[in-house]
């Protein structure tokens, strides 16, 4: 009983690990000048809805279906025209990637186009349709093993 009792409190961490993140909102701006930055944002944030991204495609790594696996996103505000109206979006669950953080944050606001976007990470997006203009999302796969608790008994 107690080796049972003892097991339980180790694992609690690890259990609760990605709960956490959940809890913590970090969403902000990085600015790095001459109209390039970006936003990080977590899902279902306050700042995930003002930037209006309560259309994009991020899938949660805690659903009970999907055993740790899900999606990031990366968002573009586009106008009528295809130019970039607003800084991107990085909508991070957990870890936040410079692979992805150092390419949008070569964009220039008001210059940088959807062709160039489309050049960078190609043309597997969704588009959004908005007021005036529109919006690109791009899925990043992700997994974390913390929310994968069925495992498979091996």
């Amino acid at each position: 009983m107690k080796a049972y009792v003892l097991a339980i409190i180790l694992a609690l961490p690890v259990l609760t690990a990605g709960a956490t993140s959940w809890s913590e909102d970090d969403s902000h701006y990085v600015a790095l000048g001459g109209n390039k930055g970006y936003y990080i944002v977590r899902p279902d944030s306050r700042l995930f809805r003002q930037l209006g991204l309560y259309d994009a495609p991020w899938i949660d790594t805690a659903d009970r279906l999907r055993h740790g696996y899900g999606a990031d996103v990366l968002a573009f505000q586009f106008n009528r025209k295809g130019v970039l109206v607003t800084p991107p979006a990085y909508i991070a669950q957990e870890s936040i990637y410079a692979f992805y953080t150092r390419r949008i944050g070569s964009f220039v606001l008001g210059h940088t186009t959807t062709g160039e976007v489309e050049a960078m990470f190609g043309h597997g997006h969704s588009v959004s349709k908005r007021s005036n203009g529109f919006m690109y999302y791009y899925s990043l796969p992700i997994y974390n093993p913390f929310e994968d608790w069925l495992g498979d008994g091996k």
